[in-house]
């Protein structure tokens, strides 16, 4: 499997000589990760639940997606479910040290229920899962139905999948463990950090957010910081539980998101407190060279960030 490129000059070099090149090695680099984590899931026989957790824009939904296309074609039925599903209802959230509902703590989710269905699908092969409807902020409890062939698979991706609370009352041996997440740092001339594993993801998230939720820069960085605060507390300390890593890195994604990512970031007014956060991230950005977001696969993890090509 190829390198990761990761500085800044070997990049720009690429993008501007062979940027199809570059993006097709970087597809190709994590392409490769999700066959490994297949074939691993397929030979493990005893194996009915994969845990996938990852942080914050660190591309989980699309990549148990396509773990679970993957895995299709080797002949298992693949369920994919979110764990957002088993969020308590709007109301039943405990309240952090300030007093607002505390999203990011375990306690979130309805957990009584989540062992429940996890118990009824490794010990009897079929359960009743829940749907949560964001809008209203109500859990539709027994919404559909998973009946388990030998073979099938059920993938539960989210933040706390790999907390031990989730799955301490399964036989570990019907468990793999899956962490995905940005671990390439990128460089500017030898170990000097252009761009962190963090300040990858919060780029991923601003275009992410601004696209698809309508929300701002100053909004992004807002909840930033409690983003990150819940991701040590709740993920971090069981990263190294996982039984594969996947480094969901595309080298290619700052060029890709550089147009956009600038153009959002000088929407910042000077008289914000997020100002200087603004420029910092901007002069992470601008060494970059640009490349059109339409040169990205249609299928590629970025557009989860990018939406489809236009």
């Amino acid at each position: 499997m190829a390198d990761v490129l990761n500085h800044v000059s070997e990049i720009n070099t690429c993008a501007r000589q062979e940027p199809k090149f570059l993006i097709e090695r970087a597809e190709n680099r994590y392409d490769e990760l999700l066959n490994r984590t297949v074939e691993r899931i397929s030979k493990n026989n005893s194996a009915e639940i994969v845990l996938l957790a990852g942080p914050s824009s660190s591309g989980k939904t699309t990549t148990a997606g396509k773990i679970s296309q993957k895995l299709s074609k080797k002949g298992h039925t693949a369920y994919t479910v979110s764990l957002d599903d088993f969020y308590r209802n709007r109301g039943e959230f405990a309240l952090d040290e300030e007093g607002k509902p505390d999203y990011e703590s375990v306690t979130a989710l309805e957990l009584d229920m989540l062992n429940r269905v996890m118990t009824n699908l490794v010990q009897q092969g079929h359960s009743l899962l829940p749907r949560y409807d964001f809008v209203n902020g109500k859990r539709l409890d027994d919404a559909f139905e998973i009946r388990l062939q030998p073979g099938d698979v059920v993938i539960f991706e989210g933040l706390h999948a790999l907390n031990p609370i989730i799955s301490e009352r399964l036989p570990q041996d019907a468990l793999l463990k899956l962490y995905v997440s940005v671990s390439t740092r990128l460089y500017l001339q030898g170990d000097e950090v252009q761009m962190t594993k963090r300040d990858l993801r919060l780029v991923r998230r601003m275009i992410r957010d601004y696209r698809f939720r309508n929300s701002s820069v100053e909004n992004t960085f807002s909840l930033w910081g409690k983003v990150l605060e819940g991701e040590n507390k709740f993920l971090a300390p069981y990263k190294y539980c996982a039984d594969i890593l996947i480094d969901s890195i595309h080298n290619y994604e700052p060029c890709v998101f550089r147009r956009e990512a600038l153009a959002l970031l000088d929407t910042v007014p000077q008289d914000s407190d997020w100002f200087p956060e603004a420029c910092r991230l901007k002069k992470q950005m601008e060494p970059f060279e640009t490349l059109s977001p339409n040169l990205v696969p249609q299928d590629s993890l970025m557009r989860e960030f990018l939406g489809a090509k236009e």
